[in-house]
């Protein structure tokens, strides 16, 4: 699965056999069991090219699709599967591209109206939320529903917001809703992290609303072209090909004058959040994981270009990106930022080394690798 480049109403789940309950906007919370049943008829299985096999689902009774941009990433030939329907539709537009958040807008043409999933507010959800996904793993088991919860709400960049989620989802359930108690589609099932236990991204569902609004209409050839031109960064040919060059930069510890502990404290915690969830997605070791772990590093940099604390932390952010723009693969990008980030990580073991109370509280700080 791709990009995570990567869904919910706060609400308290009652226990109960079963038995709904209100929720405090007044909505009914529903089991799993009402779940699958009310929104599997609005669910698709979308296949494209040879090989890929992945979800969507329908927000158009006329036939419009949701679903991840890279499970028909540079395919001319995508086939729509509808809920008990042994025939296949084939996409005959694409209606919305955005690279961004790896989001797609398809359309078929239905016989009939088609049933439709209802979105949610994603900007409302927080840690804690319960959420229910369903999607075809492993492009064989069809309909599969899981539950879990938000495990964080995670703002990469002013433009990319992630939800980690502990529903399980696997290979072929990409581009699949992401539901909310009330039934609500609140994120669309992104990405996987296989180094770790039940931690899985979703992309907010709030990002289809303009695709929604301002709809386009690409032919599949033409779609395949613009998404499968030249090698780009993320591309195998560019992945491969990349050599690795480390340039750790050797940081005065005055780099941290102006910051205070609490300020260290942000920075470095923040590094070790997005190391956390980038590695593992680096050590995939295919171009989806580079772009993914790359877009991590590249929302705590921008992060603290903007608003860190010191002088010194915003421009050795700054110069993290300015030399990550410069490279050609998602690989050496996400190697710039991981420097940007161990130069930091050093400079601040030599600061703490000279102050016993520093010592005493956080020890010298030790690099992760990769």
């Amino acid at each position: 699965m791709r990009r995570s480049t990567l869904l919910f109403v706060v609400f308290a789940l009652a226990t109960g056999c079963g038995h709904a309950q209100k929720g405090n906007r007044g909505h009914t919370a529903l089991t799993a069991r009402d779940i699958i049943d009310n929104s599997s008829p609005a669910i698709v299985r979308i296949e494209a090219g040879d090989a890929k096999v992945g979800t969507g689902f329908i927000i158009g009774a006329d036939g419009l699709i949701a679903t991840n941009l890279h499970v028909i990433e540079g395919e001319s030939n995508i086939k729509v599967k509808l809920y008990k329907d042994p025939e296949e539709y084939a996409a005959t537009v694409i209606a919305g591209l955005d690279k961004g958040h790896d989001l797609a807008l398809l359309r078929i043409k239905p016989k009939k109206a088609l049933p439709i999933l209802r979105l949610g507010d994603s900007s409302a959800v927080s840690a804690g939320d319960r959420v229910y996904a369903i999607g075809n793993p492993l492009g064989v088991f069809d309909y599969s529903i899981t539950d879990g919860l938000i495990s964080q709400v995670r703002p990469l960049s002013a433009d990319l917001t992630i939800l980690q989620i502990s529903a399980a989802i696997s290979q072929g359930s990409s581009g699949g809703p992401l539901f909310n108690q009330f039934g609500e589609v609140i994120g669309v099932t992104t990405a996987i992290i296989t180094q770790g236990q039940a931690i899985n991204l979703a992309v907010p569902a709030n990002y289809l609303r303009p695709m929604m609004k301002e709809q386009i209409s690409l032919s599949t050839q033409e779609f395949a072209k613009v998404t499968k031109e030249a090698p780009q960064p993320g591309s195998p040919e560019t992945e491969d090909s990349a050599p690795i060059v480390r340039n750790i930069p050797d940081h005065p510890v005055t780099i941290w004058k102006g910051c205070n502990e609490k300020d260290m404290e942000d920075v470095l915690r923040s590094i070790g959040d997005a190391i956390a969830i980038g590695a593992p997605l680096y050590n995939r070791s295919t171009p989806e994981g580079y772009e993914a772990c790359f877009r991590v590093y590249e929302g705590t940099s921008l992060k603290f270009q903007k608003d860190g604390a010191c002088d010194g932390v915003r421009k050795a952010f700054d110069d993290g990106l300015v030399r990550a723009k410069t490279l050609t693969s998602y690989k050496q990008k996400a190697w710039a930022l991981r420097d940007t980030f161990d130069g930091l990580i050093n400079a601040f073991g030599r600061w703490c080394e000279q102050d016993a109370a520093c010592m005493k509280k956080f020890g010298k700080p030790q690099q992760q690798h990769p």
